[in-house]
């Protein structure tokens, strides 16, 4: 009985009673709370105007939480908490930290890629247009956000028809001494060559940017006009060239589809909640014009609120990106005037958040949700296959279930030149292509087109960096299969391997075609037992090709990759000092790169902007070589 209670004494505290221990230590400050197990993992992390206030609320046994919260609190062992001047801070703050520390029981955008825009340059006489991701460091005006890089290449492929800017690089430019196919096909001006004059090039960039900039009816007037005007002087020629530039302009517009009058600038976001799975539809609605839409599966729980959803996701959706004057919302939010001040302070200018009951705007929202609706329908289904077709993995392959993180592996070389290794990832919820990784083979020592070899090296530098990352396995980082693109010897080079780092108890399996090499014959290897193969109608037996030719499409991607940029490399680039303005000036002296190699150091000095160390830099790097 003593060594009962002397358990029960040293044995951790755990819930209420570890928070109500908090209550004595907190004041009203506005800050953040972080929850965590007995393992210092945060469990959540969450706001707060008064923390004493919030924090009291979860040391009562006899409030009314939720499942979700009740089993958030029996779970933690320890709390964290920082303080802040503002609780708008401490919005901007916990969703920070929602973001990097990906909590199990908060809501979580799992999604957060940066959206691409339309960037025309400046600082050039002939100014160019072109998709642009990421900071907006290039001096030029930019237009976006667009919702997917689809929607910013059907934009530009109809502008270059309308207003022929050129899309090719300033290099590209440069060198150019007769036009390029796109002046051929009346898709570019063919400025680099002299065929169209400044003038004239720079009043279509300006229409340009008009019709970005949302004013494309008074321009259609306008060209209309010249259109007839260009008729009546029967200038046939360029009146067809006005008709066909009007036409473009009006498929541009027919493809955005949705065109509000009354919405300047706005995203609409709408939300649809279903048996514990959530889709958010965004619409990005710029200059007057719908710039496309995209969907969101955040991570939520089965009890929670489309108020507590819809908030996490616009503090963690909009932390790296910029908002825009108005968000139209499907539902309120419980801090919407909390939002539209950190919004506010992060654009620099008022951001207003709505919930529209009628007109225009509740039918852009309406239509949000009805595609919130039919995309989270469409993705339940597949999830329900994706579920059913793991079963069928587990069961075939012998596991203790079905595989949540299933990693297949390929290696991509020509006769063992520019090799590269592939691995993909699948889950209950398809392709996880933020987990791909791409490894280019560095093994001096390895036989070119040595397929084990680079097999082998690619797992070396993978569970190397695992154990590294996740020892304990505990960040969801680990497989639970291992697929390999070949047969036994392929097979055995990675059982080699794990036998090295120790971990035998992650399966693996060879595929590899059959005798014929036909889809339908693999044959799946497993060190230990025969070669077998699964019924030619067998819908695992799909799913495992479509795997395996998914790492076979992004192994063989990145191969060609690396092939064309070793083909376009350039020995320029790699002498110190010489940037693309020095490396212009010397390619336009000399015509090739091999030229340069081949001058004296006094053909080098006598170069526009290559000083008489950068000359004698050039020389002794290229004959040090030599």
């Amino acid at each position: 009985m003593d060594d009962e209670a002397d358990i029960q004494k040293t044995a951790p505290k755990r819930g209420y009673e570890v928070i109500q221990g908090y209550l004595r230590t907190l004041d009203s400050s506005p800050g953040v709370y972080r929850m965590l197990d007995d393992q210092s993992r945060v469990l959540y992390v969450g706001k707060a105007r008064n923390l004493k206030a919030r924090v009291s609320s979860y040391s009562r046994p006899s409030a009314q939480h939720s499942r979700r919260i009740t089993r958030m609190i029996s779970d933690t062992a320890s709390m964290m908490f920082l303080t802040t001047r503002t609780e708008t801070e401490a919005l901007l703050l916990e969703q920070n930290l929602i973001k990097q520390l990906k909590p199990k029981f908060n809501v979580l955008l799992r999604d957060d890629k940066s959206f691409p825009n339309i960037l025309v340059t400046t600082g050039h006489d002939f100014p160019q247009i072109k998709k642009h991701r990421g900071a907006k460091t290039e001096k030029g005006a930019y237009y976006g956000p667009f919702a997917s890089a689809g929607a910013v290449n059907r934009t530009l492929t109809q502008l270059q028809r309308v207003f022929l800017l050129r899309n090719c690089t300033d290099s590209m430019f440069e060198s150019r001494t007769r036009p390029c196919l796109l002046f051929q096909i009346r898709r570019c001006s063919g400025p680099c060559t002299g065929e169209i004059s400044k003038a004239d090039y720079a009043e279509s960039v300006a229409d340009a940017q008009r019709f970005l900039s949302g004013k494309s009816t008074e321009m259609q007037a306008r060209l209309a006009d010249q259109m007839m005007a260009a008729s009546e002087a029967m200038e046939f020629e360029r009146a067809a060239a006005l008709r066909d530039r009007i036409r473009a302009l009006t498929q541009v517009q027919s493809v955005q589809g949705i065109n509000p009058q009354g919405v300047e600038e706005a995203d609409v976001v709408a939300l649809h909640l279903e048996h514990g799975q959530a889709c958010v539809q965004v619409f990005f609605i710029r200059s007057g014009q719908n710039w496309g839409n995209r969907d969101f599966y955040p991570r939520v729980g089965e009890d929670v609120e489309e108020a507590e959803v819809l908030e996490a996701f616009l503090g963690q959706f909009y932390d790296s990106k910029e908002p825009p004057r108005l968000l139209l919302l499907s539902h309120e939010i419980e801090n919407a005037d909390l939002m539209s001040e950190a919004l506010t302070g992060k654009l620099g200018r008022k951001v207003e958040i709505a919930v529209p009951k009628r007109g225009e705007k509740a039918e852009l929202i309406e239509g949000a949700a009805r595609n919130a609706r039919e995309s989270l329908a469409r993705r339940m289904a597949e999830t329900a296959t994706q579920a059913k077709l793991l079963r069928g993995v587990g069961e075939a392959f012998g596991l203790d279930g079905p595989p949540q993180r299933i990693e297949v592996y390929d290696n991509s070389h020509i006769m063992g030149t520019n090799a590269v290794g592939g691995m993909i990832v699948a889950g209950p919820e398809g392709y996880m292509k933020n987990q791909y990784r791409k490894y280019n083979i560095r093994g001096e020592d390895l036989v070119p087109g040595d397929d084990f070899g680079m097999m082998k090296e690619v797992l070396t530098r993978r569970f190397t960096r695992l154990l590294k990352e996740d020892p304990d396995r505990e960040k969801g980082l680990w497989p639970d299969l291992l697929l390999i693109d070949g047969g036994a010897g392929q097979v055995s080079a990675v059982w080699e391997i794990m036998q090295e780092f120790g971990v035998e108890d992650i399966p693996m399996v060879g595929v590899a075609k059959g005798v014929d090499r036909d889809h339908g014959k693999e044959e799946f290897h497993r060190i230990g037992t025969r070669p077998f193969a699964l019924q030619r109608n067998d819908p695992v037996l799909y799913f495992i090709q479509r795997l395996r030719d998914e790492a076979h499409r992004w192994a063989i991607g990145t191969h060609r990759a690396k092939r064309a940029k070793a083909q376009m490399a350039n020995p320029l680039d790699e002498v110190p000092g010489v940037g693309a303005a020095r490396k212009r000036a010397l390619l336009q002296h000399f015509g090739s790169a091999k030229a340069v190699a081949r001058a004296n150091l006094a053909d080098l000095k006598a170069v526009d902007g290559v000083s008489e160390a950068l000359a004698e830099r050039i020389y002794d790097f290229f004959h040090e070589k030599g």
